[in-house]
């Protein structure tokens, strides 16, 4: 191999692996972020099969500005005793013998700039749950991220395709 040669293929290899590495933190494949595991496994699935809606535990998902993560007292409505025999629902009941709250790790977070209202999206927009937070009702494990990053250029375009505004000054308050 002649030195241009092995110049070349250097340079070629060197490019494919910063291409790579570059391609994958923009995508989060192969260094995600780091998120905490949440403190209970649960299964979005049973709960939903089980007849429950977005807004049962998560309330204002429909009708605030904000959604909430589930409350201690929310889980002890069904969960106050033993339901079934897996350890994760026993988690629930271990959280509030000690009197402590669940704390549940936020995974869709929208930056400090920005105003975004859930009641606006859904209750006046339209939207559903999955089209932002994807099929939670097939999830039988949390999450380990969130299912869309909220980034401007797709906000816009979500505006775009509904015909809805997107002025500057309705999000960037």
């Amino acid at each position: 191999m002649n030195g241009t040669t092995h110049f070349k293929t250097t340079a070629w290899l060197l490019s494919f692996v910063v291409f790579f590495a570059l391609g994958s933190i923009v995508l989060g494949t192969v260094w995600p972020e780091n998120i905490p595991p949440q403190p209970i496994r649960f299964n979005h699935a049973v709960h939903v099969s089980n007849g429950l809606t977005c807004e049962d535990c998560h309330a204002g998902a429909l009708t605030r500005e904000k959604a909430t993560l589930p409350q201690l007292d929310t889980c002890l409505t069904c969960h106050s005793e033993a339901v079934t025999t897996k350890p994760e629902e026993e988690k629930v009941r271990a959280f509030a013998r000690a009197g402590h709250e669940i704390q549940w790790v936020q995974l869709t977070r929208v930056p400090e700039h920005v105003y975004f209202s859930h009641r606006r999206h859904t209750a006046l927009g339209g939207l559903k749950c999955a089209e932002c937070h994807g099929p939670m009702e097939s999830y039988t494990e949390p999450p380990r991220r969130a299912f869309r990053r909220m980034k401007m250029d797709d906000c816009i375009e979500c505006h775009k395709q509904r015909k809805a505004s997107y002025d500057c000054n309705d999000c960037h308050r």
